[in-house]
């Protein structure tokens, strides 16, 4: 009954939707007589702002499913299943967060305090896991990431090229890295 185009669409702005609907709720209550209802209509809509935000951001990141492989994040760890890499690492133990760009394909690459590094597909599936797991990372900017990955930056490019891991021109953004760990370049 609902084409699926604007169906997709709902779910791509579900969050922000909801936030909506609070807020409007917030608005109905702070209107009614009396201090108990203004002040807990200003606290939902101060609750459905950070919702809305904290929604159109998630969007933001979300990219749509192009790429092989899906992506978990479960009780601070990042896996990665791919065709023909794949791995895991522990949020706790992430030093260095970049964002790559190889044969036109985006990549995040997560590296550990051992210097091993797990590549993850920006556009594969459920990789906007990943929105809440970066969250967790210390003095992380978020609109960094976002700004990272929006499309006129320049680690953004249309895939292109033979394969993911063949030979060629790279690109690499630093987007976080964890400080006083006794880094070495």
């Amino acid at each position: 009954m609902i084409r699926p185009e604007a169906l997709a669409a709902l779910r791509r702005w579900r969050e922000v939707i909801l936030a909506a609907c609070l807020a409007l709720l917030g608005l109905w209550l702070a209107t009614r007589s009396g201090p108990i209802p203004l002040s807990a209509g200003l606290a939902l809509l101060a609750l459905s702002a950070a919702w809305a935000l904290s929604g159109w951001r998630r969007m933001r990141f979300a990219q749509d499913i192009a790429a092989p492989g899906f992506v978990e994040v479960i009780e601070g760890e990042v896996r990665y299943f791919g065709p023909s890499f794949g791995g895991a690492v522990s949020l706790s133990d992430l030093t260095e967060l970049r964002l790559m760009t190889l044969h036109g394909r985006r990549l995040w690459r997560l590296k550990q305090r051992d210097g091993q590094a797990l590549l993850i597909p920006v556009d594969a599936a459920g990789a906007e896991a990943l929105f809440d797991g970066f969250t967790a990372l210390p003095g992380l900017d978020m609109a960094a990431v976002l700004a990272a990955l929006s499309p006129s930056s320049p680690a953004s490019s249309p895939a292109s090229g033979p394969g993911l891991l063949a030979a060629g021109p790279s690109e690499m953004v630093l987007i976080w890295h964890r400080k006083g760990k006794g880094l070495v370049a």
